[in-house]
């Protein structure tokens, strides 16, 4: 259920051409707009808790939601969920609104139930942004700290008019340069509270800006390919080959290594980072062009294998830093069959690092020689490319592999489970140990020959 829906949610990652155009219903009151805006990493995460009430006199299905133009370019993520505790997501859909400001983005969200007159109904909307935080300045010292700038609406761009909105931005720690003061406006500790604002036209934007020390790793994934190999005989093997990039503020003048072990300098330089595999995850590599990184460290979880990477050098704003990571898992835990039909299903995008962004990804699935290739269910809008095959020891006809591209950015959302059905006949499993004994018995026969008979030319006397 959570995949179907999560699946409406990103359809706008594939356009907004074919939205449907949509007229904003009337009987919408909006009593309440509670929103906080996360602004502590390099994503920007917002959660905006809408009261809703019919006033009209038949029941509404679903309602509109806003995002205004530099939102939208910067769009990772939305979706929707309503109630408390165990939460139901709500379908989300990018349609077009008549008479709306062409500079916005709107969405359908569809109700778990209709909405009958009078009644009220509480639904959380959450979207996160990648790339929405500027570096001001673009560039840094070592010893200097990272100082970002953050542009937003003071209000929450809605077709309907707002008896109450309120706002709470949380930064990543007390030190603030400067913001905007649309009263009441209040700061504490790490926390700046806007509103409550009370009725707020449709549509409304004010410029919100908040500039403030942000010293989070701005860590951006630009290529990942995930090779994902199938064997029958009891593994799968993962293996990701990682090309990242410190989206940070650059830096200015040359790099000491002897102030940055000494001084503890660089509070804004990437040092190391987390990743976590699943549980049952063995035989972990962590290599680059070089060789083993032997910096690295692994801890063993109750339900995952915590992975601690160090690279070679510490990533200041605008360094790279390219590396392997490869692991081992039990095929039980993600094959499923019934005869000779099987379904892989695992994780289309594993965890990387805490606030992950990908850029480019592609994902490699080499299934076993033999395997006749079925559907590839995706939870959100992927590019399968052309099917292709992958030789390696004793493969006769190859195995096939599919490849699937990412479309945008990437983030911990889309940690999900896609589902890959093939075929395979399980005499097919013992094709490369019937060829070895063959070959074996070949080799055993004409060394008999050449042992037994007398091969030479020479005349006996």
């Amino acid at each position: 259920m959570i995949k179907f829906i999560l699946f409406g949610c990103l359809v706008l990652l594939a356009g907004v051409k074919s939205a449907a155009v949509e007229t904003v219903n009337g009987d919408v009151v909006v009593d309440t707009v509670e929103r906080s805006i996360d602004i502590s990493s390099q994503l920007v995460k917002i959660n905006t808790k809408l009261t809703l009430t019919n006033n009209g006199k038949g029941a509404i299905s679903g309602f509109h939601y806003g995002l205004e133009e530099a939102a939208k370019a910067k769009l990772a993520f939305i979706g929707a969920t309503v109630g408390s505790g165990d939460k139901t997501y709500l379908r989300t859909n990018p349609v077009q609104i008549k008479d709306a400001p062409a500079s916005g983005s709107f969405y359908r969200v569809e109700l778990k139930k209709p909405l009958q007159s009078k009644d009220s109904v509480t639904v959380e909307v959450e979207t996160v942004l990648a790339k929405a935080l500027e570096m001001f300045p673009k560039e840094l010292a070592q010893r200097e700290r990272q100082l970002v700038l953050f542009k937003g609406n003071h209000y929450v761009f809605l077709p309907y008019k707002t008896k109450s909105q309120s706002t709470k931005v949380t930064l990543s720690g007390t030190s603030i340069e400067s913001y905007s003061k649309l009263k009441p406006v209040s700061v504490s500790d790490a926390v700046i509270t806007y509103g409550p604002y009370a009725n707020i036209e449709p549509f409304s934007f004010d410029e919100m800006s908040v500039h403030y020390e942000n010293n989070s790793p701005f860590l951006v994934v630009t290529h990942m390919e995930r090779v994902v190999e199938v064997s029958m005989w009891g593994n799968i093997a993962i293996e990701e080959n990682i090309d990242a990039r410190h989206n940070g503020a650059t830096l200015k003048g040359s790099f000491s290594r002897y102030e940055f072990q000494r001084e503890n300098s660089g509070v804004a330089a990437i040092k190391s980072f987390k990743t976590f595999l699943p549980a049952s995850a063995n035989g972990v590599y962590y290599r680059d062009d070089i060789g083993n990184i032997s910096t690295s460290a692994m801890r063993v979880l109750d339900d995952a294998v915590e992975v601690d990477l160090r690279p070679r050098f510490p990533l200041f704003g605008g360094w790279k830093s390219h590396y392997i990571l490869g692991y081992n898992v039990p095929i039980y835990e993600y094959l499923y069959n019934s005869g000779d039909d099987f379904v892989l299903k695992m994780r289309l995008l594993d965890h990387i690092f805490d606030d992950q962004i990908v850029e480019d990804f592609t994902l490699k699935i080499i299934l076993p020689e033999g395997s006749k290739v079925g559907k590839f269910d995706s939870p959100f809008p992927v590019s399968r490319l052309p099917d292709t095959l992958h030789y390696t020891y004793l493969d006769i006809s190859g195995r096939p592999v599919v490849t699937i591209k990412n479309v945008g950015d990437l983030t911990e959302k889309n940690i999900m489970d896609f589902e890959l059905g093939f075929k395979f006949s399980k005499f097919s499993m013992i094709m490369e140990p019937l060829m070895l004994i063959v070959a074996f018995l070949l080799f055993f026969f004409f060394a008999f020959i050449y042992v037994r008979l007398d091969f030479s030319i020479s005349k006996v006397s």
